[in-house]
């Protein structure tokens, strides 16, 4: 079932205790996005000790309310420009309290290879996130099968991830 606008919102903001996500791409097109990744590519940077939004806002609001949100990023080196402007977002978001891993495939197998971007709500949910091979999302559909499966790939996605704090110690990003 295609999955867009308030069918969405309801699940992105609706959960009641844990929204997780598998990101797989190196790049993810979005049209909104191209003025700050310029603005990162030209060297100007957010000032993270200062930095709030009503998405870090709503991530202490969801820590508060003792719900949990986190996402395993998988990448291998060197980084695109994409996901460097993406770490400077992510440092920010981890201090608010989404729980944001990195595993890193760089020489090594992916354990997860093959397996799609997805949220998975509530350890129950899950809504696959299809894109193009550009980054560019094509739909959401929520997964009507055993979740199982989906379930496995995030125990495996935590347990071959480090903290994203970990991981961009000593990086230059």
């Amino acid at each position: 079932m295609p999955l867009d606008g308030k069918e969405w919102t309801a699940r992105i903001h609706g959960f009641q205790r844990e929204a997780w996500r598998l990101e797989t791409l190196p790049w993810y097109r979005v049209p909104s996005e191209d003025g700050d990744i310029q603005d990162f590519l030209d060297g100007r940077r957010i000032d993270a000790a200062n930095y709030s939004s009503s998405y870090t806002d709503g991530l202490r609001k969801l820590r508060a309310e003792g719900k949990s949100k986190g996402r395993v990023h998988i990448v291998s080196r060197p980084l695109t420009d994409y996901l460097r402007f993406e770490f400077m977002y992510y440092a920010v978001h981890a201090a608010a309290g989404d729980d944001i891993r990195i595993m890193d495939v760089s020489g090594r197998d992916n354990p997860l290879a093959g397996v799609q971007d997805f949220w998975m709500f509530d350890r129950s949910e899950v809504v696959l996130m299809n894109y193009h091979p550009d980054g560019t999302q094509v739909s959401r559909e929520v997964y009507e099968g055993d979740v199982s499966p989906f379930l496995e790939y995030q125990r495996i996605a935590l347990a071959e991830s480090v903290p994203f704090q970990e991981y961009v110690k000593g990086l230059d990003v």
